[in-house]
């Protein structure tokens, strides 16, 4: 079954302060994206990624990316991140036609070990028709009001913090966009909206998504280092 991985890369990063695209900022001398589309095709599950990189930059990103080899394609993303999920899935759609499962990962959880790549394909493989990967929540969560008034705290054994890729197979992933009214963050939450089920499989403390300066710190001194633990052979 051909798996593709989408790639949406056209956000601004502004949390981030870089004064350029998110994923394009350098991490030990190359870019998130890079490293997050490396980290994909090391898993040896998934055999085309589409990445939707900014209008502006389509490109550049290409000229990038183009060392990784003839499986990773370039398209001009949307406005918002749903936008450049469903741009995405088109353009995957034309290179792989056959394409059964379906990967959506965020270039900022940049250094994602490849075994998670290959536990969410292995899971949607067996039958599960949307998965993510999952931590459990170590602090503890209050609910607040719109005034900033705490209304509840939440068990935290229910709950759990939901990393990237996101598997799905192809047919669902296009009913859940073609349904999809406004901006989203998270595509299982698209399919959560058709009351499809969501199963998860196990994440990785390193697939830490990477939004702010200290963020950014972390990967430089511990993620991306060669003796990086988690790290595995061709990445």
């Amino acid at each position: 079954m051909t798996v593709v991985a989408l790639v949406p890369a056209a956000g601004r990063g502004e949390r981030l302060g870089a004064g350029r695209p998110k994923a394009l900022v350098p991490v030990r001398g190359e870019p998130l994206l890079t490293h997050a589309v490396r980290g994909l095709l090391s898993s040896g599950s998934v055999d085309h990624v589409v990445v939707a990189a900014p209008p502006a930059e389509v490109e550049g990103v290409a000229d990038l990316l183009r060392p990784l080899g003839p499986a990773v394609h370039v398209v001009a993303g949307g406005a918002e991140r749903t936008d450049s999920v469903a741009l995405a899935l088109d353009a995957a759609l034309g290179v792989a036609p056959d394409a059964g499962i379906v990967l959506v990962h965020d270039a900022a959880r940049a250094f994602t070990p490849p075994s998670v790549v290959r536990e969410v394909v292995d899971a949607v493989a067996r039958g599960a028709s949307a998965v993510v990967p999952v931590l459990p929540v170590a602090d503890t969560v209050k609910q607040v009001d719109a005034d900033g008034r705490v209304v509840g705290t939440p068990d935290r054994s229910a709950l759990r913090a939901v990393q990237t890729p996101q598997g799905f197979t192809v047919d669902l992933l296009r009913r859940a966009h073609a349904a999809a009214e406004g901006a989203a963050t998270d595509d299982a939450g698209l399919v959560e909206r058709l009351g499809e089920p969501v199963a998860t499989v196990p994440g990785h403390p390193h697939a830490m998504k990477i939004t702010t300066p200290f963020d950014l710190a972390v990967a430089e001194a511990v993620l991306a280092g060669p003796a990086a633990p988690g790290r595995e052979e061709g990445r």
